[in-house]
């Protein structure tokens, strides 16, 4: 006792201090090891070559006069093309139509993909079947899917048009693709088509990974099929729902392929989503510098709105 009590009186730093790590330990403490590095190279090379390079030379090209067929040097012209932007009542109507078609989308697919997976959980007789066919529209090309879309949609030998006048439901053929009324709703529809298989797996997914003991616990207290759910089930989901959310948010608002093949923007402008509306501006008139502008702005407006998004549905869970 008198001998560690001496020790410590000699050096009293000393006392519950860690032994000093190696720079090795250090830099794995950091996640900085070398070898972690090398085996992620793979994945990192294709990501900065095909995404993060385009994404910052992009942005370069936002503060220059880049433009097609253009003889002189491209110069650089700071925020001009920016500013410009703030005056661009085409942009931002452009936009508005942007959002209000990723929101409808998100929200329906979503709606729609959970009440599908929650069938698909179930023990149903053929549902491998049902859930190979629930992948369809997922496999399908974009193009392809845009294709077949018009072809349910033509206003004189569609199938739409031809089964709701047999119905009764209508008595002159509808334009739903040429149409001011019709048009965006007919585009949010097949974007949710589209789009659901993919939030239905990752939903189907996380439901599955829910704990059976839970919901049979649930179920011997008395609990009904709602409150099961809304006890046991989707607090367990959050966290999936959270990711496919913020996912599908992105891709739709990015989404060009599909409404390109469809209306092309039209009709008047009423389907032209923002990445419309640049590569019309990119591609047919020749303006880079401005095009690239208007993606810089749509990038930071999206990541805006998906921090706040994220943040608030974060603070709620932590509560």
């Amino acid at each position: 006792m008198s001998l560690i009590a001496s020790r410590a009186e000699a050096d009293p730093d000393s006392r519950g201090t860690p032994p000093p790590r190696s720079p090795a330990r250090r830099r794995q403490a950091l996640g900085l090891d070398r070898g972690a590095w090398f085996l992620l190279l793979p994945a990192l090379i294709p990501i900065l070559i095909l995404s993060v390079g385009p994404l910052l030379y992009g942005a370069s090209l936002a503060f220059t006069d880049a433009q097609a067929g253009r003889t002189a040097a491209t110069r650089f012209i700071g925020p001009d093309n920016l500013l410009d932007l703030r005056h661009d009542s085409l942009f931002w109507e452009s936009f508005r139509i942007g959002l209000l078609w990723a929101v409808c989308v998100t929200l329906l697919q979503f709606v729609l993909a959970l009440g599908l997976a929650l069938l698909l959980n179930q023990n149903l007789r053929f549902r491998w079947l049902a859930r190979t066919l629930a992948l369809v529209p997922w496999a399908m090309p974009e193009v392809v899917v845009g294709i077949m879309w018009r072809l349910v949609y033509h206003s004189d030998a569609g199938v739409l048009n031809k089964t709701l006048t047999q119905l009764g439901l209508l008595h002159e053929n509808v334009d739903w693709l040429a149409d001011l009324s019709y048009a965006l709703p007919a585009v949010i529809a097949v974007g949710v088509w589209a789009g659901m298989p993919q939030t239905t797996v990752v939903l189907l997914a996380g439901l599955q990974n829910v704990p059976h003991e839970l919901r049979e616990a649930a179920q011997l207290d008395g609990a009904g099929l709602w409150r099961r759910f809304a006890s046991v089930t989707w607090p367990a989901l959050k966290p999936v729902v959270l990711a496919i959310t913020a996912l599908n948010f992105i891709w739709n608002f990015n989404s060009f392929g599909l409404v390109y093949v469809l209306t092309q923007g039209g009709p008047g402008g009423q389907t032209r989503l923002p990445m419309l509306f640049a590569y019309e501006e990119a591609f047919k008139y020749g303006q880079f510098g401005y095009a690239a502008a208007m993606g810089l702005v749509m990038v930071a407006v999206i990541a805006v709105l998906l921090t706040l998004f994220l943040r608030k549905k974060l603070t709620e869970d932590a509560a």
